[in-house]
């Protein structure tokens, strides 16, 4: 059975460095996690204090120790932090997990994000031995849809009223990826550091 080992994986792609958040990280994490813009897909309610970021690093830390573990990588681009992504939650018996993702608004729109999930992905795939990849995203987040289904990601259904952020309830759309339809070919994006 696989196991997250104690070295964080870090991994570059021909733009991006994906590796550990750290305390650095916060008031980038914070600018990001503070607009409400930005955050209302999320699933949370927007940041307001950043004692808040470096709680959220926190807990980014702890997913790999924990008896469903997963990884939150800070994505680099340039020498700064502007966003993350991550598995969580992954059932080891049943080789699945979750995939979460977010990007400053100012780095929106030129792939990187893309770029950032075909390497995560193909780590997960590799390291984790995953057969199912799920995600789960805001009916009206065109965006992340979009980027799910240009990753391979398939539609499967809807879960009525299953989140609640911003004082109310929203639905939410059910994505997964299996490995039987993943395409090996984008790990080449991948290079070792």
């Amino acid at each position: 059975m696989p196991t997250l080992d104690n070295a964080f994986p870090q991994i570059k792609t021909a733009r991006l460095i994906l590796r550990e958040i750290s305390a650095a990280d916060a008031s980038a994490l914070f600018a990001i996690h503070s607009d409400s813009s930005a955050m209302r897909w999320f699933g949370c309610d927007a940041m307001t204090d950043l004692a808040e970021a470096d709680k959220l690093i926190d807990i980014f830390a702890h997913w790999r120790t924990m008896p469903n573990p997963g990884t939150r990588w800070g994505i680099e681009y340039n020498g700064k932090f502007i966003g993350s992504c991550g598995l969580f939650k992954w059932d080891k018996n049943w080789q699945s997990c979750h995939i979460g993702y977010e990007l400053a608004p100012s780095h929106q729109g030129k792939g990187l994000m893309k770029e950032a999930l075909l390497a995560m992905l193909a780590w997960g795939f590799k390291h984790m031995l995953l057969n199912r990849i799920h995600g789960q995203v805001h009916p009206q987040n065109i965006a992340s849809i979009k980027s799910l289904q240009s990753l391979g990601f398939i539609q499967e259904g809807c879960f009525r009223e299953a989140g609640f952020w911003n004082g109310q309830y929203h639905d939410l759309l059910q994505f997964a990826l299996l490995r039987k339809d993943y395409q090996p070919a984008i790990s080449a994006m991948m290079l070792p550091i």
